[in-house]
């Protein structure tokens, strides 16, 4: 059956939408069917790097999430991506204890993935503490250590709140951060990880030769711990 990859983290800024991104580079690439629901009303970035793989979705209101697993249910070859905005938690969490969410997904063999992601800060900790409280071995976890602001990860490792998350079975990656001027032109442009690594069109913000060599050495990177997760 399908799994349910909600990509989520709560904190704004942390870099979610990207690993989504890059989530369906990596299917696309990999030749692994999905399709995706993005819950960012104002600028979502499934809808507008992957078009032609994601829809809308409405976090607050029941019946657009319950196309989320009704889709799960319907096409159990295809993986399930969501994009989650930041401060989404509440109106998600209600939706799944009120309908009955993770029950349903236990008796139709759908797996739901909670790919945390995090920076280095202890506000990301402090959200994870209370992720794991609510749900515990409830969900699935991968833990994403996002090097956005910076690679070190100590108030995480010290904190007590990893070793709990591996002991319900968590994985972990870790993303790299990607050179700015490089992820901003990216942006810019609108542009998938695919098309940021190959040039294909005339366009004077275009990536250069090297940063397009940037661009593939990162997705190398991300790819191998993606690999590690196991999707």
């Amino acid at each position: 059956m399908s799994t349910i990859h909600l990509i989520g983290g709560e904190k704004g800024g942390v870099g979610k939408s990207v690993v989504a991104r890059l989530l369906a580079q990596y299917m696309i690439d990999h030749e692994i069917p999905f399709i995706g629901f993005d819950t960012d009303r104002s600028h979502g970035s499934l809808l507008r790097f992957y078009a032609d793989y994601a829809s809308p979705t409405i976090v607050d209101n029941y019946e657009s999430l319950d196309k989320i697993i009704e889709t799960a249910a319907e096409n159990p070859e295809q993986q399930i991506l969501v994009d989650l905005a930041a401060q989404t938690h509440y109106p998600l969490s209600k939706w799944l204890e009120e309908s009955g969410v993770l029950e349903l997904a236990e008796e139709l063999g759908v797996t739901i993935q909670y790919w945390n992601v995090m920076d280095s800060g202890k506000d990301c900790v402090d959200l994870l503490g209370k992720l794991l409280d609510q749900y515990d071995a409830k969900l699935n976890y991968v833990l994403v250590l996002n090097q956005l602001r910076d690679g070190d990860f100590t108030i995480l490792e010290q904190s007590g709140i990893k070793e709990r998350a591996l002991g319900l079975n968590a994985k972990l990656m870790t993303l790299k951060r990607l050179h700015t001027p490089v992820m901003t032109k990216v942006d810019a442009n609108s542009s998938s990880f695919w098309a940021a690594q190959n040039k294909t069109v005339d366009n004077p913000n275009a990536l250069g030769l090297l940063e397009r060599q940037r661009v593939k050495t990162w997705l190398k990177q991300a790819y191998t711990e993606l690999k590690s997760i196991g999707i």
